[in-house]
């Protein structure tokens, strides 16, 4: 009679597991809360102590850690030499064995550091070619219906779950070291060593483009946005999809008045905040697709209050990607969900990311996340004339859009609404001259926000000939002097923030 070991913190659906294989004859071994459970639905069940005559001891903390346990897992039944301690000993093989592990991803402490689990896990998976090892409630199905079929899990199964026990441990002993690292007393911005342990959560249509494969992964354990928003109607997400509304859904968070972001390529054409008393966020996104309606096709729109029928009317006529907002009307949702393509998404606001990663050769450069500041305690007027408090409102909205702007990033601002965005050229001049021609007059007397300081005053001197009035940038170049300067000629006030949020 093959001999299966049940030790699991998730229950789920563990009594109907047990019941099945006693019913396709095999024994049960068990111990503590799976035992109960296991015992509660009338399933013969050995305990482990029985098992190894030694009971469990300090506080539970040893229950597995024995011989007849890990000699069980590890044992090859076609070495003579393996037989033959297992006949001196007394050690019966284990076939298969589910276990999943304390809940330390959710609840991290010392004491949900599991010890036993792991060593049963890792013992199991190693010597896969004699034993099962299951640490997902989702395998049990598949795994009944192979020992039904074959008498026992083929080794293709064997081997599939060894791997996913494998990671399953790997992520486990991630989420311990990153515990450690956020716990020191003095944590260290950067840990010296990373552990990324990321699981598959759903593959998508293609890459970046059709002849790339592309998947969404989340660090193991963790839950995201993506993981609990609805998706109420459109096609499926593409790789380009969920970067870009990643994109705008973190921007449109960084405003707490009514905004709405349009994003085209993970830049932003478009941001506004709402100031109609009687429908704001209709009037966020009217303006935010104003700033520049034609790159607005084909983009992403994210709004941080719930979508009106009086947004989704004018959203509806123009080709759009994806909408993503905490809420829609049912009426609004109605007109929406009439775009066959349209992808409405309902969603929870986004977390903060723990590290910036990007690729390199051998592995990847890692950062702190830039993270702006709207704190104006460092902040310098370095000009002869003050802003108003109606060009401070201005400035801080234009350095919060700004600063998500691709560098070399201009941004041109008035009544906080964006009129010219200049992104991704590599030189600052461009990026003006660029985010003048998107404003078309409409920023005169407004307000240009530079991601980093200009190296010269041609930059200034083109916001002034758009009728820029104020600037607000980091400051920090050899020739701030000659930029102060040109300010106070053209009559403009200047704010240094002395931080830069250059984007990659």
């Amino acid at each position: 009679m093959p001999t299966a070991l049940l030790s699991v913190y998730d229950k789920s659906g563990i009594a109907e597991f047990a019941e099945a294989l006693h019913e396709l004859g095999w024994n049960i071994v068990s111990s503590g809360g799976t035992a109960r459970v296991v015992a509660g639905a009338g399933v013969p069940v050995t305990d482990v102590a029985d098992l190894t005559g030694v009971p469990a001891i300090l506080d539970h903390r040893v229950v597995t850690l024995h011989p007849k346990v890990h000699g069980g897992l590890l044992a090859d039944p076609t070495k003579p030499e393996h037989q033959a301690d297992m006949a001196e000993y007394g050690i019966e093989p284990i076939s298969l064995v589910v276990s999943n592990l304390y809940p330390f991803f959710s609840e991290p402490g010392i004491e949900l550091i599991d010890i036993g689990g792991p060593a049963m896990v890792r013992a199991s998976a190693k010597n896969h070619a004699h034993v099962a090892i299951l640490v997902d409630p989702a395998d049990y199905p598949a795994v009944l219906a192979e020992i039904s079929q074959h008498g026992e899990v083929t080794l293709a199964t064997r081997r599939r779950l060894a791997r996913d026990a494998f990671a399953h441990t790997a992520a486990y002993d991630a989420a311990i070291v990153t515990w450690f690292d956020a716990t020191e007393s003095e944590p260290e911005p950067l840990p010296r060593t990373m552990h990324v342990a990321l699981e598959r959560a759903e593959i998508l249509r293609y890459g970046e483009n059709p002849h790339q494969q592309g998947a969404r992964y989340r660090f193991g354990g963790a839950t995201s946005w993506w993981d609990t928003m609805t998706q109420h109607g459109g096609k499926a997400l593409s790789y380009l999809n969920l970067y870009d509304t990643e994109a705008a859904w973190r921007l449109v968070h960084r405003f707490e008045d009514p905004a709405c972001v349009v994003v085209k390529h993970a830049n932003p054409c478009g941001v506004a905040v709402g100031t109609d008393p009687i429908d704001p966020i209709a009037d966020a996104y009217i303006k935010a697709n104003a700033c520049d309606p034609v790159s607005a096709f084909g983009g992403i729109v994210a709004a941080n209050r719930i979508v009106t029928k009086a947004m989704a009317e004018p959203l509806a006529g123009v080709f759009t990607e994806v909408v993503v907002a905490p809420g829609f009307e049912a009426e609004a949702l109605e007109l929406l969900l009439a775009k066959k393509n349209l992808r409405v998404i309902t969603a929870d606001p986004p977390n903060e990311w723990a590290f910036d990663l990007k690729p390199l050769d051998g592995g990847f450069i890692i950062q702190q996340p830039d993270l702006v500041s709207i704190d104006r305690t460092d902040w310098q007027v370095v000009t002869e004339l003050q802003p108003t408090d109606d060009q401070w409102n201005d400035l801080v909205f234009a350095w919060q859009v700004c600063a998500a702007v691709t560098s070399n990033a201009i941004v041109y601002v008035k009544d906080r609404q964006a009129f010219g965005i200049g992104a991704g050229q590599q030189n600052r001049l461009d990026s003006a001259r660029i985010a003048a021609e998107r404003s078309t007059g409409r920023a005169d007397r407004g307000i240009c926000a530079s991601d980093a300081f200009f190296p010269f005053r041609d930059g200034l001197d083109a916001a002034a000939a758009a009728g820029i009035k104020a600037v607000i940038q980091p400051g920090g170049s050899v020739r701030d002097e000659e930029v102060i300067a040109a300010a106070n000629e053209h009559g403009i006030t200047m704010v240094f923030t002395h931080q830069r949020h250059f984007r990659h």
